[in-house]
């Protein structure tokens, strides 16, 4: 069987206004499934994948007070204490990686971060034949409280305790409701002298990285 050029052109006049009904099908889809992935403040929100900011977009201030220190640490040079040292690492990194401004505590703020340094420990791992120290390694430990200064509301939280939330029997004695408690963080660092490496580096490592990890705690959850 022959087509002629007039059943040629309706046989494609055809196809064309089929594939355009379904191409016309497939973006009102799309459409619907982009809005209904869209969340109520406007942010994409797809495959756990968001356009939302990672940090809360209604906290613009912090204040940061310098860290307590519950451990003896001499300074690391030029009288700088562990606590300073740590305190203005934390300010940096929030400074840098973060919409939030850092204000003194003579200027009002929405939310204040508080921490207090309660371990700081040498632990050595290697000796040579001379009994000098071949390896070692430094442990730095503090507990971070982050507050709404707003509301009240602690905005840093540890993790439950799953047994706490189990429901009670009847006549049984509820868990009372326990006070917010502050979130330990730790680092860990190693330090090889034979590499050049001391205490010193080893505890810049430890002051850096836990600047890292606490401003990365104030992240807002997936």
């Amino acid at each position: 069987m022959m087509l002629t050029r007039g059943s040629a052109m309706l046989v494609s006049r055809r196809g064309w206004k089929t594939a355009h009904k379904f191409s016309g099908l497939f973006l009102a889809v799309l459409a619907a499934f982009s809005c209904s992935a869209c969340m109520q403040d406007g942010h994409l929100n797809l495959f756990r994948y968001t356009t939302k900011p990672n940090f809360e977009s209604n906290i613009r201030t912090v204040r940061v007070p310098v860290f307590k220190n519950d451990t003896f640490t001499p300074g690391a040079g030029a009288g700088q204490s562990l606590e300073n040292e740590l305190t203005l690492a934390v300010i940096r990194e929030i400074e840098s990686k973060t919409p939030f401004k850092v204000v003194n505590g003579n200027y009002p703020a929405d939310t204040e971060l508080t921490g207090r340094i309660v371990n700081y420990s040498k632990n050595i791992i290697n000796r040579n034949q001379l009994n000098e120290i071949r390896e070692a390694e430094t442990t730095l430990a503090v507990e971070v409280s982050w507050k709404d200064l707003r509301s009240g509301e602690m905005l840093s939280r540890p993790k439950q305790d799953p047994s706490r939330n189990v429901p009670v029997a009847l006549g049984g004695v509820a868990n009372p409701p326990q006070p917010a408690q502050p979130v330990l963080v730790t680092s860990l660092s190693s330090f090889i002298p034979e590499l050049g490496q001391s205490i010193t580096s080893a505890r810049k490592t430890n002051v850096d990285t836990l600047a890292t990890q606490i401003v990365a705690m104030m992240e807002t959850p997936w």
